[in-house]
């Protein structure tokens, strides 16, 4: 008979006093009344536990101090007892980290936890680190350490050994505030402390109800308490709460919501309203300025360690998989991608590269570049989904055919709302038994009377659900599937019940973080991820549940090498501990050295400004105090300095790149606490400047016209499938109408009015050297002398105005594009044969010979006909194509004899502008 390792507290004592018996399972139900831990080992493989719990849910412990390698093997049971068992740490763990939840009800079961040698040693220096950065020590800076623990190991489960140790083993009588970023992680994480009362010897534990319960309760508040609440309730109207040094806050996910720190600000022009917004991290933060802050996360970013400290201990995906402590993650994949072609793709950069020519900002292109590179568009193409939806439900019920009676829940997580909710609606086509209301799966297996009464507890719901946040502009039929809050509790309460009929959910942001269902088996995958939010959602299949194997992930997208180096960064860690790369809490403070040599030199910049109407004024002072420092700008004379290029940089350009440059240190260490409140504004001030200025210049190219215009793209080339050629833009908009000149004459500051007007007429040159580059380079170059008078004024002449003639001459060279633009109708020709009769009539006036007006517009339409059927994807890098045209073209010039002695030099113009017109038609 092998042995059993049992030990026991003394019945009526309060302190844990261990004692050892190794006796015959015979003797086990005598001892089990008073039995606390319990060790089963066949001298290999040695496994700890307790007496209520199930084989599955016992560990091994791998570890004696902490060290870098766990043992394995033959060597557990020595890891085990000098790790576990030694007379220190048995006492420590029957002290400290045997868990009783409290019985509430009289039908409650009595449960025991132990903790994990993970949880064990993260406590331990966690509670170290903590008292080491409290603010009352000297040096002290209230970074408690970040906790970099994989996914499923158990986080809240560490936080409330730590709480423990903090509440009994230090005479802070600290208050501690676990923050979590979702209502559900609230409820979740409140169940499981306030069932902690008297392991945590404190009767004031409990969630935080309301903003206005936060504040009741933590501004009277001067020690002890556990308090659970969202990170949202914190707010402007929030304020101080307590200048206490006691108050200790353990930040769950710490990836996210929790890391928002510093302020943003938002110009409203036409209200003439400048608006400061905090994150909620900064108003708790601002609540709670001597607090300690502690942060939990499977998935840190460095944001994460410049908020909360370095990372104190870590535990990987692959140490917790070893370990037992979560299933392994099988990875397939199923692509049901639809393709762009390669020219499909250069036709949306050139517009991205038009754009920037126009005046859109680098920021405003990577915004919008972001929006569309998840190609969202390709993937809510109807066909697609049809395929997907077939794909799916075929493998789902393959999938789960392999194991009947285990319960084996899915998640679909897709790119956005609108094409979850397709995808419902083609599974639902399918299978529309999925979305048939029941109570349970199988409900005839519900045969005897207690598990007929245990089915009336379920509540009926479809198998198939789809989980997000509605919107009052969403279809009737979406509006009222999605449903209310309410709604979205229920379906969460189901979902995590095994028993429930509710087996499959759609999600897309909702569900794939700090969302635990042990019975979750397979993520099917069709949303573009990356990094922590790839970990995290893959993740969601990890946990452990009886008969489980493994978790599957689905990909139907091809994440798989985004999801190597995501675990290369987020499992072993190697990339946030790279030698050659700085320390985050050191690269911000090398930012920080950027940062303020960049802001004394543009302080420099604009000692001739006076910016205080930014820093003491609110309201309409501050709006115009932004709107005179952009004007400022805008007429500043050249620097003097040349690029690379040997080009005069003009003020305008220096000043963007050192802001840009400002802006990027800022982004590093902003989380950090290098930056001075000053420095802060100074920052905000110049950047909003900026904005303000790119916004005037950029000809009304937003993120939101890009976009619009990728998006046609894209559904045009779909459309078209296999067609080289895709939709161009929409037509630009009519510009120097006289209601857009009215329009611009009301701007307050002249230098702005001239930039847009410049902007506003490179851009319609431009549209007209899409079909006429002869006269676009012409126009071009006009514009070039107007634009060098204006750069080479006398500063001290025009210090505060622009010359009126310089405005006037771009007006008046606009008022002639206008008209040469529509010179054609003259001329009883076409506007494209118009671009052919002008290089004509340009080359005749150059070598002076004789051709007659007539002549020239025969000869223009002539060539409009012959170019007019050559194909145009492509054409100039096919020579024989390419060679074809040439010798046609040579061919009517001789014939209709242009010019009258042949000149190489006009051939080459005249194939200049077809090719132009062909490039762009």
């Amino acid at each position: 008979m092998s042995p059993f390792v049992t030990f026991a507290r003394k019945y009526s004592s309060q302190s844990w006093e261990p004692y050892i018996h190794i006796r015959y399972k015979r003797d086990i139900p005598s001892l089990m009344k008073y039995c606390a831990l319990s060790v089963v080992s066949d001298g290999g493989a040695s496994l700890l536990g307790t007496p209520f719990s199930q084989l599955e849910y016992y560990y091994a412990w791998k570890k004696v101090s902490n060290e870098e390698k766990a043992s394995k093997g033959l060597k557990e049971i020595d890891t085990l007892i000098r790790g576990a068992l030694s007379p220190q740490r048995i006492l420590s763990l029957l002290r400290d980290f045997l868990f009783f939840p409290d019985i509430k009800e009289a039908q409650q079961k009595e449960l025991e936890f132990v903790c994990r040698y993970p949880q064990y040693f993260a406590t331990q220096k966690l509670y170290a680190n903590i008292l080491a950065h409290l603010k009352t020590k000297e040096g002290g800076d209230g970074k408690g350490g970040t906790y970099f623990g994989a996914t499923g190991c158990g986080k809240t489960m560490t936080m409330l050994f730590l709480a423990r140790q903090l509440a009994k083993r230090t005479n802070l009588n600290p208050t501690i505030l676990i923050i979590v970023d979702r209502e559900d992680l609230e409820t979740q994480t409140g169940k499981q402390f306030m069932a902690a009362t008297d392991f945590l010897g404190d009767q004031s534990i409990r969630a935080i109800a309301s903003r206005d319960d936060l504040k009741k309760e933590l501004s009277v508040r001067q020690s002890g308490g556990v308090f659970i609440t969202t990170v949202q309730k914190f707010c402007e109207e929030t304020g101080l709460l307590s200048e206490r040094s006691n108050i200790i806050c353990l930040s769950d996910e710490a990836h996210r919501t929790q890391i928002s720190l510093g302020r943003t600000i938002k110009v409203d022009k036409e209200k003439k309203i400048v608006s400061e917004h905090k994150g909620f991290a900064q108003f708790l933060h601002d609540a709670f300025p001597n607090a300690t802050f502690v942060g939990f996360s499977g998935t840190p970013l460095d944001e994460t360690i410049q908020v909360f400290g370095g990372i104190v201990d870590s535990y990987s995906m692959q140490q917790s998989v070893e370990d037992g402590i979560t299933v392994p993650l099988h990875y397939e994949a199923r692509l049901a991608r639809v393709f762009l072609n390669e020219n499909q793709v250069k036709e949306i950069e050139d517009y991205y590269s038009e754009c920037a020519e126009d005046g859109a900002t680098e920021e405003a292109i990577e915004k919008s570049k972001r929006a569309m590179s998840s190609m969202e568009l390709i993937l809510g193409d109807k066909d697609r989904l049809k395929r997907l939806a077939a794909d799916l439900t075929t493998h789902y019920e393959n999938f789960i055919s392999e194991k009947p009676d285990l319960v084996q829940k899915a998640m679909i997580l897709c790119s956005n709302r609108t094409i979850a909710y397709d995808l419902y609606k083609e599974i639902a086509k399918l299978k529309p038994d999925w979305i048939t209301e029941r109570r349970a799966p199988d409900e005839l297996k519900f045969q005897t009377p207690e598990q007929k009464a245990e089915l009336e507890t379920l509540d009926a719901i479809p198998k198939l659900n789809l989980v997000a946040t509605r919107s009052p502009n969403d279809p009737k039929e979406m509006f009222e599937l999605l449903g209310d809050k309410k709604h979205r509790q229920k379906l969460d309460r189901l979902f995590k019940n095994p028993k429930s009929n509710f087996q499959i959910a759609i999600v897309v942001d909702m569900w794939i973080t700090g969302f635990d269902v042990p019975c979750l088996a397979v993520l099917y995958n069709d949303k573009p991820l990356k990094r922590h939010t790839l970990i995290q959602a893959i993740s969601r299949v990890n946990r452990k549940y009886p008969g489980k194997e493994f978790g599957l992930v689905v990909d139907y997208l091809g994440i798989r090498n985004n999801m190597k180096k995501a675990l290369k960064i987020f499992d072993d860690g190697k990339e946030m501990v790279d030698p050659v790369r700085l320390d985050p809490i050191e690269e911000a403070k090398e930012a920080y050295k950027v940062f303020a040599n960049t802001l004394m030199t543009l302080k420099e910049l604009f000692h001739e400004f006076d910016a205080s109407n930014f820093f003491k004024e609110q309201g309409i002072k501050r709006f115009e105090c932004l709107q005179e420092a952009e004007d400022f700008v805008l007429q500043q004379p050249p620097t003097g300095e040349k690029d690379s290029d040997g080009n005069e940089i003009s003020f305008v350009k220096l000043f963007s790149s050192l802001v840009k440059r400002l802006r990027a240190s800022y982004s590093i260490c902003k989380n950090s606490e290098e930056l001075s409140e000053q420095e802060i504004d100074w920052a905000h001030f110049f950047m909003t400047v900026l904005s303000l200025i790119a916004k005037t210049t950029a000809t009304g190219i937003s993120v939101e016209k890009m976009n619009k215009t990728v998006e046609s793209m894209v559904h045009a080339a779909l459309q078209c499938n296999g067609v080289e050629s895709v939709l161009n833009a929409k037509k630009a908009e009519e510009i120097f109408s006289e209601g857009f000149l009215k329009e611009l004459e009301e701007q307050v500051k002249p230098n702005t009015r001239f930039q847009l007007l410049v902007k506003m007429l490179q851009k319609e040159i431009r549209e007209y050297g899409k079909t006429n580059g002869l006269k676009a380079r012409e126009f071009s170059e006009r514009l070039k002398e107007i634009v060098e008078r204006y750069n080479n004024r006398d500063h001290l002449t025009f210090a505060g105005e622009v010359a009126t003639d310089v405005i006037n001459d771009v007006i008046a060279l606009a008022t002639k594009v206008q008209e040469d633009r529509v010179s054609f109708q003259k001329l009883g020709i076409t506007f494209e044969e118009k671009a052919f009769y002008d290089i004509l009539q340009s080359q005749r006036e150059k070598h002076k010979f004789e051709y007659s007006e007539e002549k020239m517009i025969k000869l223009a339409r002539e060539i409009k006909t012959l170019i007019e059927y050559v194909p145009t994807a492509n054409w100039l890098d096919n020579n024989n194509l390419r060679n074809q045209v040439q010798f046609d073209l040579t061919a009517l010039l001789y014939e209709n004899g242009y010019p009258p002695d042949w000149n190489r030099e006009v051939f080459e113009k005249v194939i200049e502008q077809v090719e132009n017109y062909k490039k762009y038609q």
